[in-house]
């Protein structure tokens, strides 16, 4: 209620009567007229906080009281009227009007320095933040927000505790708010060194200079904010001392200490930094973890230590840290938390489901290979899963066993029919598809009468069914989705599982299962669900895509899909997915992965497009009965354009070959993805992934110099390659035990006998099995160099034998046309192991880098310079400059060593990018935000160098992905500018100049007023100012951002 203007200097609320009964007399269909009681403690409000506003500046009217009185009676009075709001009421014109008055008073009185005025302040403050909830305007909450933070160190501990308790209610108001207000709360945050204030207190806490008695409110405030602003998070995780503090606490036998300092390592956990600091504290925390898990401890106190758990090992690199020492123990507390609920009673409470939810997330582990599924099987993971689904499903059947399919059937069907514990069905069903993946080929389930797999089988079989029947007769809402999808995926799952009897006992169930009318559901899937831009519901597509594809894994309908042109309408709706990017992109985030900082997303193996990665896997399932089709001369099957009786959906046979391998050498394409393209285009007779590394080391293939390995074949012929390749790649061609002592040396290899070292170039000869022959040897060195072949299918079968003896087990797979598992790691070319001590043999140059003060203690040699041992190979592969001197027969071509005019930093990065076509990246997130403009320059020069080395040497494409990684820093950072835009200049990096110049330019004024500028020579400080001016006449958005 805004004061009125006119009335000069009296008070602002002595006609406040006349305000309150028009209002009253006021009825709509929202707002209820309010109580008498309401009104009177409206009336004692105003007249409470007329007492204490008494001064008037520029800005309205401000809290000048200091009467301790005054401001006790006002904070009572705050509170009573506060009280009686009721949630029908908070959009009365009584209450949204008196708040801004309540704020101003509140605000005013937290400027008070009794203690206990604060402490009734802060009690009253919790109060209005729950009963006003959301219908406080962001701009009162900021200034709540920068009351309550600057009294976080207040003398007391008991009122810095109430205060920051208070300041937790105020935050958890903020959301779902705009990022923008988020940003501006964070300032306020920063500006009175909120996070510093906390962190002091709690290590007082720790240090035992202040009773744990007021501990958790100031540690529930801390995880409030780590857990909404990665920027507050590496002063804590850095921070050594407080870390191992927060250890020994949660050893206290205090549950409610234990369940905000695991809150605190979540928060912590957001961050990808955070998370490899606590790992490397492992040996400590991943026992308290455990023992938190205990199920002798507090279900709150499981939660969490679940919740965490989760948080650790979201990435694989977190499991195997952890899997290393503990993987039996994890895997026992999840089965005792998702099992152990069903011992006594045999029913869940309402109260356990939040536990077996978070039990089953961390079961998601199984997504990894690992001991660890082992450890799954022998606690029996599928009788806890079964009795999840299904109520208890054994201890309510006791003795009986499912011994007919028909027994199995009726006792899936009434278990599912219960539609017991929805909510935790997906995770069920994702685990269950993991767990079929990894499972051993030879493995057969211990059934001991119980039958449980089986069970479990036909109910994802049942459901896959049911989804067929539901889909076809109408529109699917979400909630039934979110069970269909996870459990068709795990049906797709079984029938491909490496386990011969669980792919043999899934795919006899679908049979059996299958009915008259699934014929009309693939009429319906293939003339609408997949109609080319009439995909109305793109999560039931997929869910119809997924059960096409189990369908037609099936013998009894393959042919008949084939027949109604199933590949005509698949490639298709293929064509249409990459032309339209149809990828399902409206996944909700929920505010725990938005706050997320210093790691990847974490993506599923398929992808986020997963309308394409099933589209291209029920391709897969029909390319594999047209193989006679295709032909034996894949060459001939290319050049005519199409395939006698197969109709790829208008499309050339080159066009959807060169679609094909797009997506199969896509970087940022999800693994999935790639190999589903892959194991298509193997039927094509194309192997292995193509890469943009590949075509540069392939050059090597067709050249003989440089060569320093022969080949020899059991017929004499004889073969010239490159020892380090071949190294690296198939080691196997080349044994692993030589000494470059001896004249002569001998090592047993699976493919090579012998090799000899001839003369001062270091020839060596190998000398292979009468089973190689030179057609095959020569496809298998193409695969080498290149990680991609082409190949008829009269070599498949002795390239097969070949690359199964080489360890190839990626190009023996596809040449098997054996489909990929699911979850299986894309191959990966690179050469960088050839830096280490295996490829130092064929080592034949030193790089050496411009002096600095940088000193390496080589194991190699003496030279204490910065140097690196390479190979002559990759260099030549790699640099026409290096191409062209080791050709041009100068001096420096026969040099032991060649110095690069860069820096070891600069250095080391060039050789990595020459191994692996991967350039390492300076620090980012956390790390590089809270770095100081020194240490960001010492991370940014050598990218600066290489950038003016690609330009010189030609290396377009190292200089295009150096390039970005500078003005990406400059972005962030726009301090660096100023310390980059002299060093670009004076090596004439004139793009990186233009954009430190408009980093620069909204500080222009600035920096000419303060002297920064004076470090810079004139016509770069002319750059700045021209782009300063474009700025101010364009009006554009800050080029920092």
């Amino acid at each position: 209620m805004a004061p009125d203007k006119n009335r000069g200097n009296n008070p602002p609320f002595k006609f406040l009567e006349d305000i309150i009964n028009p209002t009253m007399k006021r009825r709509t269909s929202k707002n209820r007229v309010p109580s008498e009681h309401m009104v009177t403690l409206h009336q004692r409000l105003y007249q409470a906080l007329n007492l204490g506003i008494k001064s008037r500046d520029n800005e309205g009217w401000k809290w000048k009281c200091t009467d301790i009185e005054i401001q006790r009676l006002t904070v009572r009075s705050i509170s009573a009227f506060v009280g009686c709001i009721s949630s029908d009421m908070l959009q009365h014109p009584l209450v949204k009007d008196s708040v801004a008055d309540m704020v101003m008073a509140m605000v005013g009185v937290t400027k008070s320095q009794n203690a206990t005025v604060l402490g009734l302040a802060a009690e009253m403050t919790i109060t209005f933040v729950v009963v006003l909830g959301n219908s406080i305007p962001f701009h009162q909450l900021s200034k709540l927000v920068g009351s309550f933070s600057c009294l976080l160190s207040f003398h007391q501990p008991s009122v810095a505790s109430s205060c920051a308790n208070a300041l937790n209610h105020i935050l958890t108001k903020l959301a779902p708010r705009r990022l923008k207000s988020h940003n501006e709360v964070w300032e306020i945050l920063k500006e009175s060194n909120a996070v510093d204030c906390i962190v002091c207190s709690l290590q007082d806490y720790i240090d035992g200079r202040k009773s744990y008695e007021n501990f958790q409110e100031m540690a529930s405030l801390l995880k409030t904010i780590l857990w909404r602003w990665p920027p507050s998070r590496y002063p804590v995780w850095s921070n050594v001392k407080l870390m191992e503090g927060f250890g020994a606490i949660c050893k206290k036998p205090d549950s409610s200490v234990e369940v905000v300092v695991l809150q605190l390592y979540s928060s912590i956990a957001l961050c990808g930094s955070g998370v490899k600091k606590l790992l490397q504290n492992g040996e400590t925390l991943v026992p308290m973890i455990l023992n938190c898990m205990d199920s002798s401890k507090p279900q709150s106190v499981r939660v969490e230590a679940f919740k965490l758990t989760q948080s650790l090992v979201r990435l694989e690199q977190g499991w195997s840290a952890i899997a290393k020492t503990c993987s039996e123990s994890i895997v026992r507390a999840i089965i005792d938390a998702i099992g152990g609920w069903g011992l006594s009673t045999g029913k869940v409470a309402t109260d356990q489901v939040p536990l077996l939810s978070e039990a089953c997330k961390l079961a998601l582990i199984t997504r990894w290979e690992g001991e660890h599924h082992s450890y799954f099987w022998k606690r029996g993971v599928d009788k806890v899963l079964l009795n999840l689904l299904v109520d208890n499903f054994y201890k309510n059947r006791s003795s009986q066993s499912c011994s007919s399919l028909e027994e199995l059937i009726a006792a899936a069907r009434k278990g599912l029919d219960a539609n017991y514990l929805g909510v935790l069905r997906p995770f069920i069903w994702a685990n269950l598809g993991w767990l079929v993946t990894h499972c051993p080929e030879d493995f057969t389930p211990d059934t001991h009468g119980n039958n449980c797999l089986d069970v479990l089988l036909t109910c994802g079989c049942l459901t896959l069914m049911d989804s067929l029947h539901k889909g076809r007769r109408s529109s699917l809402d979400a909630l039934v989705i979110s069970e269909l999808q996870p459990a068709s995926k795990a049906v797709l799952q079984m029938i491909h599982s490496p386990c011969k009897y669980i792919a043999s006992k899934a795919r006899y169930i679908l049979s059996e299962l299958s009915t008259p009318n699934v014929e009309v559901y693939l009429d319906y899937v293939l003339s609408t669900s997949i109609e080319v831009g009439n995909v109305r519901n793109k999560d039931q597509t997929v869910v119809d895509l997924i059960i096409f594809s189990c369908l037609s894994a099936l013998p009894k309908y393959h042919s008949t899909i084939i027949q109604k042109d199933g590949i005509m309408f698949l490639s298709t709706f293929i064509k249409w997915c990459l032309i339209n990017n149809a990828s399902i992109t409206h996944r909700k985030q929920s505010a725990f992965n938005c706050s997320r900082c210093c790691m990847p997303d974490m993506e599923d193996w398929e992808g986020e497009d997963t309308l394409l990665f099933f589209s291209l896997w029920g391709l897969a399932e029909l390319m594999q009965g047209q193989h006679a089709r295709l032909g034996r001369n894949h060459g001939e099957l290319i050049s005519n354009q199409a395939v006698s009786g197969v109709d790829f959906g208008g499309s050339d046979v080159p066009t959807l070959i060169g679609k094909l391998q797009e997506i199969s050498g896509g970087t940022s394409t999800s693994p999935g993805l790639r190999w589903c393209a892959t194991y298509i285009l193997s039927y094509f007779g194309f192997y292995g992934f193509p890469s943009r590394f590949g075509k540069r080391i392939v050059k090597a293939h067709h050249t003989k110099e440089l060569a320093d390995v022969h080949l020899k074949l059991s017929s004499g012929e004889c073969l010239r390659v490159h020892g380090v390749i071949v190294m690296v790649r198939c080691p196997s061609l080349i044994p692993s035990r030589v000494s470059p002592s001896n004249e002569k040396l001998s090592a047993e290899s699976s493919m090579g006998q012998e090799i000899e070292q001839q003369g001062r170039n270091f020839r060596r000869e190998v000398r292979l099995s009468a089973r190689v022959d030179h057609t095959t040897l020569m496809e298998l060195l193409r695969f080498v160099y290149l990680g991609f072949v082409q190949v008829d299918d009269d070599l498949v079968r002795q390239l097969k034998m070949l690359s199964r003896g080489c360890g190839f087990r990626s190009l023996s797979q596809l040449l098997s046309k054996k489909r990929p598992k699911w979850g299986t790691k894309v191959p990966c070319l690179e050469f960088t192991p050839a830096l280490g001590p295996s490829g130092h043999y064929f080592s034949d140059i030193i790089l050496q880098a411009k002096a600095d003060e940088v000193e390496l203690n080589c194991t190699y040699c003496s030279l204490s310079s910065s140097h690196i041992h390479v190979h002559k190979i990759i260099l030549w592969l790699s640099c026409d400059y290096f191409k062209a001197l080791f050709q041009s027969g100068m001096q420096e071509s026969h040099s032991q060593t060649i110095e690069v005019p860069v820096t070891w930093g600069a250095l080391s990065k060039l050789i990595s990018w020459f191994y692996s076509d991967d350039l390492p990246q300076p620090s980012s997130g956390c790390i590089w935000y809270n770095m100081d403009v020194d240490s960001q320059l010492l991370e940014v020069h050598p990218y600066v160098e290489l950038c003016w080395l690609a330009e010189f040497w030609l290396l377009n494409d190292l200089r295009e992905d150096t390039l970005k990684v500078v003005i990406s820093c400059l972005r962030s950072s726009r301090n660096l500018s100023l310390k980059i835009i002299q060093i670009a200049a004076d090596l004439s990096q004139w793009e990186i100049v233009e954009v430190a110049a408009n980093c620069l330019a909204p500080s222009f004024p600035h920096l000419r007023n303060s002297g920064d500028l004076e470090s810079i020579n004139e016509e770069l400080v002319d750059m700045v100012r021209v782009a300063y001016v474009r700025l101010s006449q364009t009006g554009d958005c800050d080029y920092s951002d």
